[in-house]
């Protein structure tokens, strides 16, 4: 069975950090989004519970209920 994926762009507008797809393209290509620690610049990476999201200076933990 495949496990539900959540990418970095759909994390980005249900946690409301942005409000639209083009919002979170925004942020995240201009290097405003760290996953981990690291700037992420692909809309698409998975995320996994537990992955530390940072844009500007909000921090938010993927939780498992979003899975």
């Amino acid at each position: 069975m495949d496990k539900p994926e959540l990418r970095l762009d759909q994390f980005l507008k249900l946690s409301s950090l942005t409000g639209s797809g083009g919002g979170a393209k925004f942020l995240i290509q201009n290097g405003q989004v760290r996953v981990n620690g690291e700037t992420e610049t692909r809309r698409r990476r998975k995320l996994t519970a537990g992955d530390i999201v940072e844009v500007n200076d909000q921090r938010l933990i993927v939780p498992e209920s979003m899975f």
